[in-house]
């Protein structure tokens, strides 16, 4: 049974708490700090990257995925063909997304002049997309869909992360966050050339 002071005690708690959430949310900072939390989550190196398709399950793209860069210009995945191919699917407004980033930029740096990354912003205005790869310093190049996406790259949920081998098979496919920066998957971009 909920004394006066008891019930006070638990509305002020409560109050509290749900005041928090408002201003995280109010505030946008509750992507920032879900973000951060999953972040955590890829340091324990239980989201690795490290499960390739089986070789009896990889389909070929037909390279009809159209995409614009920053600068507006219009670009093909037919352009990389013979290439080894990153694309991650991702949004400002999901969490998962902006805890993968670093390690896909630390990927980035090392892999760049081997593989071919297309970072592809889901955002509705591309504009909150560049201000927020600008923001973190992340140089990796990013893109924006002006086509619907073919349906070798449809996914339910985001991130959602494909590497297309140099002879057009999609070798890798995952839905979800994981930490690409690692040995596993470093091997899997090795065994695509």
């Amino acid at each position: 049974m909920f004394t006066k002071e008891k019930l006070y005690r638990f509305l002020k708690e409560w109050g509290i708490f749900a005041g928090v959430l408002i201003f995280l949310y109010a505030t946008g900072l509750h992507t920032e700090l879900a973000g951060g939390m999953q972040r955590l989550l890829l340091m324990t190196g239980l989201m690795d990257a490290n499960e390739r398709v089986p070789i009896e399950e990889q389909i070929s793209t037909d390279y009809q995925l159209h995409l614009q860069d920053i600068n507006g210009e219009n670009v093909s995945l037919s352009n990389f063909k013979g290439e080894v191919v990153f694309i991650n699917f991702w949004a400002t407004w999901c969490p998962p997304c902006r805890a993968e980033m670093p390690e896909i930029q630390a990927l980035y740096q090392e892999q760049k002049k081997d593989v071919v990354f297309l970072m592809v912003a889901l955002d509705k205005d591309f504009e909150k997309a560049k201000k927020f790869v600008q923001k973190k310093e992340f140089d990796f190049p990013i893109y924006q869909s002006v086509s619907s996406l073919p349906e070798e790259f449809k996914s339910r949920s985001i991130p959602a992360t494909f590497v297309v081998s140099t002879d057009g098979k999609i070798v890798f496919r995952r839905e979800g966050i994981a930490d690409y920066n690692n040995v596993a998957f470093r091997k899997i971009l090795e065994e695509a050339k």
